[in-house]
């Protein structure tokens, strides 16, 4: 803290402190899964969820080639809803993020509080400067390794599959991780956890209990491909209306209509599927903030199944050539995610 201090101004050093102390206590609250699993006491659905979650990541080394570190091999109750609470922000006629720099993770469009009316408090601020802002709570995170990631208790909620996915995806990011490449790390970790969710099924269910997970899981992702074309669509088209006057009024006006648009465009995709989530997002007031991650989740997974195809479904080919990948230049993964020829 001393050292960041000579580095960083008051309101930083304020973000540092609130962090540290949060990944603290995140880090006190941790109980070893097999240390909980042995004592009689513990509650049967948590021991039974948990067993769960050691064969998902004995799946994840075994069968994915992902990392044997210490990560989800412990247990921590936060006794709260979410583990953090992420503020993002974007100008008010623009839709590129607002970002922010650290050691490990590099420069990305958020910024964590462990507290939720401490992010509060930063977006209103933000807000105030003129910014568009929201206040996006995070059932889980990831410090890459770093740390013995847990398992939380907000992750539990989830459905088997969902939480295999979340596993999977997250030690994606252990296996490679490029720091301030958002686009190059997040199609390398969907398609991980994509591979990972089906050979889990496959291997874990029978054959028509398999078939339907399977298929309600690969429904789901369509709704939310859907979903994310929806809102690319928006982003695409506001960042050509921003910048096709100064006039603020007109800006304004084209900000509400566009908006307005999107909503309807949301309200007719929840209705189309029976989406609840949905339909709550096609009520809620949203602005370029809401837009500022889009662009960076989604984009490239075409050019990273060409790397699978080629190592005939091998992952731990996969993985060595994306390492390779990472090591090289910032053009040449851009240029490698435009990629859309998969043959």
């Amino acid at each position: 803290m001393l050292l960041l201090s000579t580095v960083v101004g008051c309101a930083s050093l304020r973000w540092y402190g609130q962090a540290v102390s949060g990944q603290l206590d995140l880090l006190s609250r941790r109980e070893h899964i097999a240390e909980l699993l042995a004592d009689p006491t513990t509650d049967p659905l948590l021991a039974s969820q948990l067993t769960q979650v050691l064969a998902i990541r004995q799946f994840a080394v075994a069968e994915l080639a992902l990392p044997t570190s210490r990560s989800y091999r412990h247990y921590a109750d936060l006794e709260r809803s979410a583990a953090v609470w992420n503020v993002i922000a974007a100008p008010r006629y623009s839709v590129a993020p607002v970002t922010w720099c650290y050691p490990i993770a590099g420069c990305v469009a958020y910024r964590g509080y462990f507290d939720q009316q401490d992010a509060i408090v930063e977006a209103r601020k933000l807000s105030d400067e003129g910014l568009d802002t929201i206040v996006s709570p995070a059932i889980a995170y990831s410090t890459l390794g770093w740390f013995d990631d847990p398992v939380l208790n907000t992750m539990l909620a989830w459905s088997e599959t969902e939480l295999a996915a979340f596993l999977f995806h997250e030690l994606a990011h252990e296996a490679v991780y490029v720091a301030g490449d958002t686009a190059f790390n997040e199609a390398y970790a969907s398609v991980v956890e994509r591979v990972g969710v089906e050979r889990w099924l496959r291997a874990t269910s029978e054959d028509n209990s398999e078939k339907d997970e399977l298929e309600a899981w690969r429904q789901r992702q369509e709704i939310r491909t859907d979903w994310t074309q929806l809102m690319l669509t928006a982003r695409a088209d506001l960042q050509q209306g921003y910048a096709a006057t100064t006039d603020q009024q007109a800006l304004a006006t084209f900000k509400v209509e566009r908006f307005g648009q999107l909503q309807h465009e949301l309200a007719a995709l929840a209705d189309q599927h029976l989406a609840p989530g949905l339909r709550r997002w096609s009520e809620q007031s949203l602005n370029n903030a809401n837009l500022a991650l889009i662009a960076t989740y989604g984009l490239g997974v075409e050019a990273f199944d060409a790397v699978l195809l080629r190592c005939q479904q091998n992952m731990a080919c996969f993985h060595a050539e994306v390492r390779e990948l990472a090591r090289a230049s910032s053009q040449v993964r851009s240029d490698f995610l435009a990629q859309n020829d998969t043959q």
